[in-house]
């Protein structure tokens, strides 16, 4: 994807802005399961996923982690640029899914645009406004919603992400995201085993009913 790709409003912008954005964006690259950034790096920038698959996550004191959301393609993260926005305190956690290539805007760039475009303002907004939602949704889950939904959920997600039936991922993976301990995922997989849903294998869960999994999390 090209600079262009991830602003809507592209064709309205004023050309010293279309300028800006295409001329200090830094394109990278990361390899499955590097660190990009951690809760130290506040203001890194805008970040732009040109291809692959990032995932934010928020880790506690003891070291617990849980996902906020995943970063696909197209997708752009504000929440690690809190010298642009002054009001967002979000110590978030960036790693590579799968190998992955982004844009990072400067935050210095990026706000300098910001204040000079009404449609770039706007747009930031949009995206702040619908990732805080998927936060608030992620607490409501976790508040409101019994363990066994979130797990087939989650189970679900997993499975549209890879395309596949079979996810390659550990016990411990699962917790992390899910913000619970690894005996908590293992106790409720070996349920869903008992109950038909789901096989299990070192490293791997196979789902074998699906419709039982979506009715759970419905």
């Amino acid at each position: 994807m090209e600079i262009k790709d991830f602003f809507p409003m592209w064709d309205n912008l004023e050309e010293k802005e279309k300028n800006i954005l295409e001329r200090k964006s830094v394109l990278k690259a990361a390899k499955s399961g590097d660190i990009l950034y951690d809760s130290d790096d506040s203001c890194s920038g805008l970040i732009l996923v040109a291809s692959g698959q990032l995932r934010a996550f928020y880790m506690s004191e003891g070291g617990r982690e849980i996902t906020l959301y995943r970063l696909l393609e197209g997708d752009i993260c504000i929440l690690k640029a809190n010298c642009i926005i002054n009001s967002l305190q979000f110590d978030i956690n960036i790693s590579a899914e799968k190998d992955t290539v982004f844009y990072v805007l400067p935050p210095e760039s990026y706000k300098q645009l910001m204040e000079s475009s009404l449609e770039i303002s706007r747009y930031t907004n949009e995206i702040m406004a619908g990732r805080m939602s998927d936060i608030v949704w992620l607490m409501d889950q976790i508040m409101w919603q019994s363990f066994d939904k979130r797990l087939a959920g989650f189970l679900l997600e997993e499975s549209a992400l890879d395309d596949s039936d079979t996810l390659h991922i550990t016990h411990e993976t699962v917790a992390n995201h899910m913000g619970t301990a690894r005996e908590v995922v293992t106790r409720m997989l070996k349920y869903f085993r008992s109950e038909g849903l789901i096989e299990l294998s070192r490293g791997s869960i196979k789902i074998v009913n699906f419709d039982a999994l979506r009715r759970l999390s419905a």
